[in-house]
């Protein structure tokens, strides 16, 4: 069959699922294999719970008429999003970084959704998987994208670039994150610049950070739109006034100052903020506007996020975490006057080869800080030189248990960790 015929199919089943358990009527099943599961298995269970069609690539399952064998399901899948991306031709603008891209999506379709009808990634779908069922989401009534894309090794930027063919790109920032997969620093940002090297193919435009000296000095050769943290570079100049915990800044429009109050918690956050409002002037959009939709947005998934509960505060930021955003955390936390005030940290994951040296350097940071209590979750925190008095649980269940036992009341928590770690599961505890 031909990607034609199965682009024709799709327009009449215009839903994709991926997941036998939940399919929707009249839907397209695409059997994608993992590394402990078979999607053509679950094809014939697909069309009888309601799939108009399922694509297979073994043919011993094309027992059903409404199989579409092809030769490989996931090809075939990133195939047909660009294909769809390409016939409807709304501009695309792509969000990757090490650390914020998922706010920094969410604030930016905050802002353009005040213009255009938008589709943005939903949750972190911003893999290979993830990007195709995005662009396959696209209505004919869409005017404008905003897809995420993540990484964690060499040219998979590159990649979901060729699948989704943005004109427009961010990245956030780069950091140490990742590791075990990009094998050094140099290796992340070789990577994630693979979307500036994209758009300069394409005569595309980047929004960047000109402040940031490790993507300033991979930008030059594409057409850019600039913001700033610093008076010393070009762009749409922004600056913290507070972060206590939520962070409240100003930005510096063509008719003045305009001061924005969020709803984030972290100073670190002002760039991603920043961005939002840079690429709302560019695409047009009144800067009151912009600035009731940054201050509307409420963060949710533990990213980012103040929770107030019966006895404590939590600054819930548990979603992600590598040295450089822990770091920018615990420097944010630092400055946050408090009666009392406690870090529950979990272990920072695919690190590789140097990961007992960056987990020590955090402990190394920590022992700098006035804190009243310190609790550390897993076994690369555990492997490290700590002060006496921090706290060791292997595990967040330990965690949880000891916390079910000697309730903490009245403090102020900053909650950090690799999702792995699933630091979110203390929470009814706090």
């Amino acid at each position: 069959m031909t990607p034609e015929t199965i682009y024709q199919i799709f327009l009449d089943h215009p839903v994709v699922t991926i997941d036998s358990r939940k399919i929707e009527k009249d839907s397209i099943f695409f059997a994608l294999q993992g590394e402990n599961f078979n999607g053509n298995a679950f094809a014939h269970a697909a069309l009888e719970a309601g799939a108009s069609y399922a694509v297979i690539d073994e043919a011993e399952f094309a027992i059903h008429e409404k199989t579409i064998l092809v030769g490989n399901v996931l090809k075939t899948l990133q195939n047909l999003a660009r294909m769809h991306r390409q016939k409807l031709g709304i501009p695309i603008l792509a969000i990757t970084g090490t650390n914020g891209k998922t706010t920094t999506k969410e604030l930016v379709s905050a802002v353009l959704s005040k213009k255009y009808n938008l589709i943005c990634t939903k949750g972190n779908l911003n893999n290979h998987i993830g990007v195709p069922l995005t662009l396959l989401s696209l209505k004919t009534e869409t005017e404008f994208a905003v897809v995420e894309m993540g990484a964690n090794h060499p040219g998979e930027i590159n990649e979901l670039c060729g699948i989704a063919l943005p004109d427009y790109g961010l990245i956030t920032n780069v950091g140490r994150a990742h590791l075990e997969g990009f094998g050094s620093f140099e290796g992340v940002i070789q990577t994630k610049t693979e979307l500036y090297r994209f758009l300069e193919q394409k005569m595309g435009t980047i929004f960047i950070n000109n402040a940031n000296p490790y993507l300033a000095g991979k930008a030059e050769k594409v057409k850019k739109v600039g913001y700033t943290t610093s008076k010393s570079f070009d762009g749409l100049e922004g600056e913290t006034v507070s972060a206590d915990p939520l962070l409240v800044f100003k930005a510096l429009f063509p008719k003045g100052w305009l001061y924005i109050k969020t709803q984030l918690v972290g100073s670190y956050n002002l760039e991603n903020a920043l961005a939002a409002a840079t690429i709302g002037q560019y695409f047009g959009i009144d800067p009151t506007v912009i600035a009731l939709a940054i201050e509307s947005y409420q963060p949710d998934n533990n990213r980012s996020q103040m929770v107030v509960t019966e006895h404590n505060r939590l600054l819930m930021d548990a979603y992600n975490a590598n040295p450089s955003s822990t770091r920018a955390a615990l420097e944010n936390f630092d400055h946050i006057v408090a009666p009392k005030k406690g870090v529950i940290l979990g272990d920072m994951l695919e690190l590789g080869e140097v990961s007992q040296e960056e987990h020590q350097k955090i402990i190394d940071f920590l022992s700098t800080l006035k804190l009243d209590l310190v609790y550390l979750v897993g076994p690369h925190y555990l492997a490290c030189k700590t002060p006496e008095q921090f706290r060791h649980f292997n595990k967040s269940a330990d965690l949880a248990l000891s916390l079910e036992q000697q309730r903490l009341s009245g403090y102020l928590l900053l909650i950090k960790g690799s999702r792995g770690m699933k630091l979110e599961t203390i929470r009814p505890e706090l």
